[in-house]
């Protein structure tokens, strides 16, 4: 596998201290042995692939999903848990001249729509997700960002057709959220969940549909014989007419090959505080239940969990090796003690990081692999995956199997991925944006 970070970064320890996996166990599943075959064979068992292999198995194809550790393993285990808006990052102005008015109208109403369809498969099936949060919430870091929020009002109701709230900086307190930002503005769609609970029991709803999944089960090659693919293991293989690839951040630039250079993984570190006494909340004044985030380019996301625990996560890691690591949580611990002072003697027993991708024309791809009838591909959620990667799952559950997609299918997402400078190299770019982001921070 050519893979662009040091083996750490894909081993079991950047996620050793992941609160998660301390709310729900995962299920064993066995390992694929010997050679088997089926309709779709799908490459990894996060909220993209799974989501497919859902809808494929309700609609009666022969489904199986290989995962090289076990469902959630990636990000979809482990990220912060917010199903909310977004998945790309271009604005209004670059839409529109890619890809029309139409297209960017159809890019937000598949925002919203990821959400909904995240919503109704948890009414559904049922799945206890911790659910908390009404909407999301973005805090000024700097009073020139509230006046930005204020002149984004319109753009909400024009793009999403729903009004933004804002509060002003006096007022926070008084909501809760107290920890000396300039003001904020409050969306109302989106919510806080337990990612680990969510795709636990998504899994659990594709096996019941008819779904095969193998834990442990690395696909280490791609082939195209007569007929169809076989997708090689070092246990076994399997034979199928269509393949998907959904391993998003922990792909491999040669599975298949037309993705080398085409993702950018970069990490992103979460600290859990211990559950919090009223005492305590209300020493800092955040009280608040909402899914938040700050304005910065780097931003930090936090929340207060329905246990009264405080999840902070920070964005901007580059390296992947143990000392990187510890560097990393250790300054999302010092960005945290800046911005809730009051809780400077709160343990955080847990912490972890994972990968977030960006795709080079800041969009997510969902569609055919360019070239290379029968495979499929979605990724590049710009660490908005919980809503936006199980809607591409849906939508690709209809195009491989040749239909018109029941979803919004927007045209922002049909285009492919451009490949990166520096090709294998491409990291290289990342510390001289990263500074360009910290600058423009201060």
């Amino acid at each position: 596998m050519k893979r662009i970070y040091p083996d750490f970064a894909y081993s079991d320890t950047p996620r050793a201290g992941c609160w998660w996996d301390e709310t729900c166990a995962a299920p064993d599943r066995p390992a694929l042995g010997g050679d088997h075959s089926c309709d779709v064979a799908i490459i990894g068992g996060g909220f993209t692939g799974v989501s497919a292999a859902l809808q494929l198995a309700q609609a009666g194809v022969s489904v199986t999903i290989l995962e090289s550790r076990y469902v959630g393993w990636g990000a979809s285990g482990r990220n912060g848990g917010f199903c909310c808006l977004g998945g790309g990052m271009l604005d209004n102005q670059q839409l529109d001249q890619t890809f029309g008015r139409q297209g960017r109208d159809e890019w937000h109403q598949a925002e919203l729509a990821s959400i909904r369809y995240v919503e109704g498969l948890i009414d559904r099936f049922g799945i206890e997700v911790d659910r908390h949060s009404k909407g999301e919430t973005q805090l000024a870091h700097r009073a020139r960002d509230y006046e930005i929020m204020k002149a984004s009002v319109d753009h909400y109701a024009e793009s999403y057709g729903f009004e933004a709230q804002l509060t002003a900086k006096a007022d926070l307190a008084s909501e809760g959220m107290n920890a000396g930002f300039e003001g904020a503005i409050t969306i109302p769609v989106g919510f806080g969940l337990n990612p680990r609970k969510y795709i636990t029991g998504l899994a659990a709803a594709a096996e019941a549909a008819g779904a095969k999944i193998f834990h442990n089960t690395s696909v280490t090659g791609i082939s195209r014989p007569s007929g169809g693919f076989a997708l090689e293991t070092p246990q076994g293989t399997v034979q199928a007419a269509k393949v998907i690839v959904a391993t998003n951040g922990y792909s491999s630039d040669d599975l298949p090959d037309w993705l080398a250079g085409r993702y950018m993984p970069t990490q992103s570190s979460i600290i859990v505080t211990r559950p919090m006494t009223e005492t305590e909340l209300a020493a800092q004044g955040w009280t608040s239940d909402q899914a938040s985030y700050d304005s910065r380019n780097l931003l930090h996301y936090f929340r207060l969990m329905p246990d009264k625990r405080m999840l902070f996560g920070v964005r901007g890691g580059l390296m992947a090796t143990a000392g990187s690591e510890a560097r990393a949580i250790k300054r999302a611990r010092a960005d945290f003690d800046d911005m809730f002072p009051a809780w400077r003697g709160v343990e955080t027993p847990n912490s972890w990081s994972g990968m977030v991708c960006i795709a080079r024309n800041q969009m997510p791809f969902v569609g055919q692999v360019p070239d290379s009838p029968g495979l499929f591909a979605s990724l590049c959620y710009h660490g908005n995956g919980v809503a936006m990667a199980s809607y591409c799952g849906a939508l690709l559950a209809d195009l491989v199997q040749d239909k018109k997609p029941s979803q919004i299918y927007p045209k922002a997402v049909q285009r492919p991925l451009a490949k990166f400078e520096l090709g294998r190299w491409r990291r290289a770019i990342m510390p001289i944006a990263y500074a360009g982001f910290g600058l423009k921070d201060r």
